[in-house]
């Protein structure tokens, strides 16, 4: 029980990082996530398969991607603790999506579906501001990697992600980082092994 308290207690936080809500409207807010517990390559979505969810995480590290023609992945997005994952082009249309979404490692997160969000937004319009930065910062997050890939050399990419954001490169296996940032493993190893010496 305080588990399930505390990991509540981290949606709250984040909520009030972007608009203010207080505990008595949170207790409402909270039925409407689904708790889960996803083991290690769980498949959360896949196309074709059930209807795409949004999923805040508590704990872990979920990934997003896409298998190429050749059955090689690709990987678009990474949500690691206090970030949201979904395609959310899709997730807006209410339509079925091409993307795979699956936990990278064993994570507890949470699970609002579209249907839940939509009455969510209704009752509780301060989650419209919440939701609507949220977007924004994911959208903005989107075009600095496109940024990246036009304006950088592979080098300056891979330094400048690790720059910007440790906790990923930290907590995500160095072959999804690689397959994120449109590298090879060798590479990154080579990079690494470069900044060592």
């Amino acid at each position: 029980m305080v588990d399930v308290i505390n990991n509540m207690q981290k949606l709250f936080e984040h909520i009030n990082r972007y608009t203010a809500i207080d505990q008595v409207e949170f207790q409402e807010i909270a039925m409407f996530f689904e708790k889960q517990k996803v083991k290690k390559k769980e498949l959360l979505y896949q196309p074709g398969g059930q209807s795409l969810g949004h999923y805040f995480v508590l704990s872990g590290c979920l990934q997003l991607y896409i298998v190429e023609e050749g059955g090689a992945e690709q990987t678009l997005q990474f949500a690691i603790e206090n970030w949201w994952i979904t395609d959310y082009l899709a997730y807006h249309n209410n339509s079925d999506s091409e993307c795979y979404i699956q936990a990278v490692k064993a994570s507890s997160i949470l699970h609002l579906r579209r249907s839940q969000e939509e009455e969510l937004l209704l009752r509780f319009p301060k989650m419209e501001t919440y939701f609507r930065k949220i977007y924004q910062t994911a959208y903005g997050a989107s075009l600095n990697r496109i940024k990246y890939l036009f304006i950088y050399s592979k080098e300056d990419i891979y330094f400048r992600f690790r720059e910007s954001f440790p906790d990923f490169v930290n907590n995500i296996p160095q072959y999804l980082v690689a397959s994120f940032l449109g590298l090879s493993t060798e590479y990154i190893s080579k990079l690494k092994r470069k900044n060592i010496s």
